[in-house]
């Protein structure tokens, strides 16, 4: 596989990454410009935000859990050439999943439905990470 298609679905997650970081900015300015929280307790971290503000925040926060795990999975990938075809098509599935789970978050934040999507896209990565350990464990020594 190239280079360029085994980090495309990287560059899809941090691009969500960072349009959840704007999205979640838009949402706060928004809120203080409405006069709907006590700013002098939002500085000290107090969790006042309005829903649609405080749901933009959460989801945000999100990409920095099960993601992680992702981005170290194409780091180790890359390095031992262990991404093929299979590995790039379950990189697209798991965040095509954070995509609907993100959507889900900001919009009906219906949580069973939301469960579900991060549910799929937690077993893509372990079904990824788990077929890279094979590959690892069972490729020939000093390979």
């Amino acid at each position: 596989m190239t280079v360029q298609a085994i980090l495309a679905p990287d560059f899809a997650q941090i691009f969500l990454t960072f349009a959840l970081l704007f999205w979640t900015g838009h949402k706060r300015l928004s809120a203080l410009r409405s006069g709907g929280t006590k700013g002098c307790e939002l500085s000290l971290g107090q969790r006042d935000w309005p829903a649609p503000a405080q749901q933009a925040a959460n989801t945000f926060a999100n990409q920095f859990e099960i993601p992680v795990l992702f981005y170290v999975l194409v780091g180790f990938a890359m390095a031992t050439r262990k991404a093929d075809l299979l590995f790039v098509v379950l990189a697209w599935v798991f965040v095509a999943t954070r995509f609907l789970h993100a959507r889900i978050y900001l919009t009906t934040n219906h949580v069973p439905s939301r469960f579900r999507a991060f549910t799929a896209g937690t077993l893509v990565l372990l079904a990824m990470w788990i077929v890279f350990a094979v590959r690892i464990f069972l490729a020939p020594a000093g390979v």
